[in-house]
């Protein structure tokens, strides 16, 4: 059954936005006559990244509580009631043949009212911890693809479909881009290196941990790649130019991340779904630093999926400043440690996840089709 229309729902956050994305581009590429609807909320990321990857959005006014008491708060249910009556508006007018959520308070409206009005539902969730918004859609939902085991006790376990979650298929492309990668970053091919992640807007503890340690890596002659994030740049900026080490590539932001986890012998990472998914196939050494500033602290969740299968490190946030470059260190002196990790971790990967989500989205249709 061919797809015709779609609508997919939801963001907040890059990592509910890039595997939306890579949805819509999977679709595209097999029903490059598809006409896809992204539906989310108005000021957030999405409104911004979807129509640069060349998708059409609407946004709702929906906001979420804040944690701290404020006068927002009672604003919440009247925004989420007119966002109700808007999501209906759309989808009687764009008629979808399924409607697809992410994740985020855009998709608990959209798919709400899209169960309501007999449209086949599907949920992504991309953690291993699910957020509040899929918990409570998962009652009402037809499909829920999931990217780790054991959700049975947040799900119905007969709507629930292992498929992984979307990655970029260009970033964890890396066979063969090592001696290309380091001359790329400067560095020198004999030596091993870390490369340390802390997303895009960076992570501190990942930060500091590193500069307090620093001399520690630069004693064994180790080097780094090291992502700092935009709002940690200048600080660091000057800290690397008195260092003035040649074992030392600081960047705000790394764009050629295939060649930076080829570059790599051992990786250290915030505990993202994504950042996960694709180290997962990657199939590097990594220490996991969750953040703790997240719902449901679904980043160690996250992180303890893979450590349970000795498949990652674990070093907690309030002790990395301590204990991290150490570990870091210890984990790269020790060859059949490595070789165990990096074995461990690739048998968790999921390459063709988006794959098998477009196959459940199709599945949905035909059904529907076939009543």
């Amino acid at each position: 059954m061919p797809l015709h229309k779609v609508i997919i729902s939801g963001g907040g956050t890059g990592g509910h936005i890039f595997p939306a994305i890579a949805i819509a581009n999977k679709i595209k590429e097999k029903y490059p006559d598809c006409d896809i609807l992204f539906v989310g909320a108005e000021g957030k990321m999405e409104m911004e990244k979807v129509p640069k990857a060349g998708y059409k959005i609407e946004g709702l006014p929906i906001r979420g509580i804040q944690r701290k008491l404020s006068l927002k708060n009672f604003a919440v249910p009247f925004k989420l009631i007119a966002s109700l009556w808007k999501a209906k508006r759309i989808i009687k007018n764009f008629q979808p043949q399924v409607a697809v959520g992410v994740g985020g308070y855009a998709s608990a409206a959209t798919l709400r009212m899209a169960a309501k009005l007999n449209v086949p539902t599907l949920i992504q969730e991309q953690n291993g911890y699910p957020g509040v918004t899929n918990k409570i859609l998962g009652k009402k939902v037809d499909t829920i693809c999931v990217a780790y085991d054991h959700l049975e006790r947040f799900f119905p376990v007969e709507k629930m479909v292992k498929t992984g979650n979307p990655v970029r298929s260009d970033v964890v492309q890396i066979e063969g881009k090592r001696e290309r990668g380091l001359q790329h970053f400067g560095l020198d091919t004999n030596k091993k290196t870390i490369l340390a992640i802390g997303g895009s807007l960076g992570a501190r503890t990942i930060n500091e941990s590193i500069k307090q340690n620093i001399n520690g890596l630069l004693d064994k002659d180790i080097q780094i790649i090291w992502q700092c994030g935009k709002f940690y740049l200048n600080d660091l900026q000057d800290f690397v130019v008195q260092l003035n080490h040649p074992n030392v590539f600081l960047s705000d932001f790394v764009y050629e991340m295939d060649l930076a986890y080829a570059s790599a012998d051992l990786i250290i990472s915030r505990a993202g779904a994504i950042s996960v998914s694709e180290v997962c196939l990657v199939g590097k050494p990594v220490i996991l630093v969750p953040s703790p500033n997240v719902a449901e602290d679904h980043q160690t969740k996250n992180a303890m999926a893979l450590v349970d299968e000795e498949a990652a490190v674990l070093v907690k946030d309030d002790a990395a400043r301590e204990n991290l470059i150490n570990e870091a260190i210890k984990i790269l002196a020790d060859h059949d440690r490595c070789a165990a990790l990096s074995q461990n971790i690739k048998k968790l990967g999921i390459a063709d996840a988006t794959d098998r989500i477009v196959k459940e989205i199709e599945k949905l249709v035909k059904d529907k089709a076939s009543e």
